[in-house]
């Protein structure tokens, strides 16, 4: 029976990450010809939420933080910790605010089952997922260089993932490795799409939405022009931003010819929000 190894990281949001768990359980009882097992990091919480899962999931494996690994080291340390454990057949990432539905990993790997025939070789799925129960509005998934790949009943290719809910498979693990150690919080789960491109993998997103997740919209702040411009100073130069610092890193490795003037774009977009909405 092949094994799951099902990443978490969180940090003081101990009723999301409770229903997060609970969700996944109940999308995993009725996905039983797989064996999963969970590895949570808990960042330093203090809200409880170690304590929480551990009384009501005892089954998870939970790992405790420094407080400071934000979201890419965190899910960083949870991967490392899972691939010394035993030898999986595929990671799965999971933020603690995605809620799977019932069927939800039954439609997650019959998309990779589908989407491996298609290209004979093994593929990255990264989840569709919906803003709110019931509504079928895009929030977090695939993306393209024209925006969001929006489920449409088939199988899609796309080019960045979120990685609130995404699968990798073992043959792609043992090739590339984990999330990069460059970054702090967001930005990894870009750069490890495009890391599998560039070995020769494919990115495709689920047929459906299979999730819920609400939109962050404090991640835009930075560019948002009601906010005022010290803030938006700052925004950009936080993990909870835009993170200028791993931005760089980020483009300089993708776009070599041209990051200069990636990162000249991203000050001129915070200093004069509105103005660049318009070019």
């Amino acid at each position: 029976m092949k094994k799951v190894a099902v990443l978490i990281t969180c940090h003081n949001r101990k009723e999301k990450t409770l229903l997060c768990l609970d969700r996944l359980f109940k999308s995993i009882e009725i996905f039983k010809i797989y064996l999963f097992e969970i590895f949570l990091v808990d960042d330093g919480s203090t809200d409880g939420t170690g304590l929480a899962v551990g009384v009501k999931f005892p089954i998870v494996s939970i790992i405790k933080g420094n407080g400071n690994l934000f979201w890419n080291q965190g899910m960083r340390l949870a991967w490392q910790i899972a691939s010394e454990t035993r030898d999986f057949d595929f990671y799965l990432w999971l933020n603690d605010d995605s809620y799977l539905d019932q069927d939800g990993l039954i439609k997650i790997f019959d998309a990779y089952r589908q989407a491996l025939i298609e290209e004979q070789s093994d593929v990255i799925i990264t989840a569709a997922c919906r803003s709110e129960e019931g509504i079928s509005t895009f929030s977090y998934g695939g993306r393209s260089e024209l925006g969001p790949v929006i489920p449409n009943g088939k199988i899609q290719k796309c080019t960045y993932i979120n990685g609130n809910i995404v699968l990798v498979p073992k043959v792609i693990f043992k090739k590339i490795g984990i999330l990069s150690s460059d970054y702090l919080h967001g930005i990894g789960d870009f750069d490890y799409g495009l890391r599998a491109a560039n070995a020769g993998f494919k990115c495709y997103t689920t047929k459906d939405f299979v999730a819920t997740c609400k939109l962050n919209d404090k991640a835009s702040e930075w560019f948002n022009p009601d906010v005022p411009i010290k803030i938006r100073w700052k925004l950009m130069h936080s993990p909870l931003g835009l993170n200028i610092k791993d931005y760089t890193k980020y483009r300089k490795r993708f776009w070599p010819r041209q990051w200069m003037f990636d990162v000249l774009k991203a000050y001129v977009k915070m200093i004069f929000p509105r103005l660049y909405s318009k070019l």
